[in-house]
């Protein structure tokens, strides 16, 4: 996949992609690198695969640093914005990207504690290094954004809740935001063919993904959807401040 940011273009930059170990946040933040910012790759516990990545982006020229977080805990993300804070002296792009909620073994209200307390903390710890005109750019599914109007499957409906209930929660923070020239936009998709979310559902409904495939037309592998994210931190911001990768036309809009 191509990149879509100019070589050069994000020169000065500083990004911070959470959960960007592997998957869509791993692409994310190579298309930074490529582009020129210095990167932060965060994890949670696969520190090996971090470095991995961060070793062949500097190999190409890029400053990478490798910070390990545990998103649920206050104490974990304080030493992740003081090494950003200290490696790198702020931030102009943050994209919240690490969710998740079918992992087992986690407690019942893993899900929402995750996809909406966690990102909403995150982002409150993250405003003393945001500058004005920096960007925040939060992930999320169509399953996720639509689920007030448009079911999704068994399996997947708790996280696609949490997932909504984080979204609103970070919209809700948009005065704010825009009060210091801090830019705010949701990148919106379909099922991602190649992610781990994929790969649960699969596991737990057999035929999901491709029966999902075959009603969407298509559905965006990871290079391409982490494509957009990219494109998301830089282009100009939709009024509905949404940003739709792929079609829509099967999931019902809210009422105005």
């Amino acid at each position: 996949m191509e990149n879509p940011l100019t070589p050069g273009s994000l020169a000065g930059k500083r990004v911070l992609v959470t959960g960007s170990s592997r998957g869509v946040g791993a692409d994310t933040v190579a298309y930074f690198a490529e582009a020129g910012a210095s990167v932060v790759i965060n994890f949670r516990n696969k520190a090996a695969r971090a470095e991995k990545l961060a070793d062949r982006l500097r190999a190409g020229g890029a400053t990478a640093l490798t910070v390990g977080a545990d998103l649920t805990e206050a104490a974990s993300v304080a030493r992740l914005f003081e090494t950003i804070r200290e490696e790198l002296g702020g931030l102009d792009v943050l994209v919240l990207n690490a969710s998740g909620g079918m992992e087992s073994g986690m407690a019942a209200d893993y899900a929402l504690t995750l996809n909406r307390d966690a990102q909403v903390d995150l982002l409150t710890a993250a405003l003393p290094l945001l500058q004005p005109g920096s960007r925040v750019v939060f992930v999320t599914s169509h399953q996720a954004h639509f689920i007030r109007t448009t079911s999704t499957m068994p399996e997947y409906e708790p996280v696609a809740l949490s997932k909504r209930a984080g979204e609103d929660a970070l919209r809700a923070m948009i005065p704010e935001l825009s009060e210091n020239g801090i830019d705010f936009v949701v990148v919106s998709g379909d099922m991602i063919e190649g992610t781990i979310t994929a790969t649960l559902l699969e596991r737990a409904n057999p035929g999901a993904i491709s029966a999902r495939k075959e009603s969407a037309g298509r559905l965006y592998n990871v290079a391409e959807f982490a494509a957009e994210v990219a494109s998301a931190a830089v282009e100009p911001i939709p009024e509905s401040h949404t940003r739709y990768v792929g079609d829509v036309s099967g999931f019902a809009p809210e009422p105005a």
